[in-house]
């Protein structure tokens, strides 16, 4: 597959979207696993977690030493977001890192209210004071825990992503994923 293709699984309890880059996988969501395959073989094995060798699908981060570093702290906004992409394997996640004073923030690139609505949808979230802002719904989160505090998903919070702040770069720490690629 040359374009990953973004997949969402809802059910009554969870919602799970992810990013495929392969031409067949799963997806899990509560109890619910969906298998799809789109090379039209109907095989119904689990996609092959492997990763690529080869480095090139998809851009590398700005230290090509660590796959885990994202980009350099001086690049991270405090009045948008940067976003970037965490991959375990061929599935990779659309994630946002936001700059909050001194911390560094990052978050599924998702809105709990729908999912599929990206928070940023390429070209920096919305922040409104020090919150940031649902381009689509108005719901507001607040950037130290990303908690609604207004808006249609009031109280829910946004799925946090680990990063940390070392040598002037941020890094991916989340042990759900091996690496991070720009977007």
């Amino acid at each position: 597959m040359s374009d990953p293709v973004d997949v969402t699984v809802d059910t009554d309890d969870e919602s799970e979207s992810v990013r495929i880059h392969d031409d067949d996988g799963e997806v899990e969501a509560g109890d619910t696993t969906v298998r799809f395959s789109f090379s039209g073989t109907g095989d119904d094995q689990a996609a092959d977690d492997e990763a690529p060798t080869d480095g090139n699908d998809g851009q590398q981060t700005d230290d090509g030493d660590d796959p885990r570093r994202i980009v350099a702290l001086d690049a991270v906004p405090t009045d948008s977001t940067l976003v970037f992409e965490a991959r375990d394997g061929r599935r990779g996640v659309n994630c946002i890192l936001h700059r909050a004073g001194d911390a560094v923030v990052a978050w599924r690139n998702s809105c709990p209210h729908q999912p599929e609505v990206p928070l940023d949808p390429g070209r920096g979230a919305i922040v409104r004071g020090e919150q940031l802002v649902c381009h689509k719904h108005g719901a507001q989160f607040e950037p130290e825990d990303g908690v609604c505090t207004h808006g249609p998903c009031a109280g829910d919070a946004l799925d946090g992503i680990e990063v940390t702040v070392r040598d002037g770069g941020v890094y991916l720490t989340d042990e759900r994923f091996e690496r991070a690629e720009r977007r």
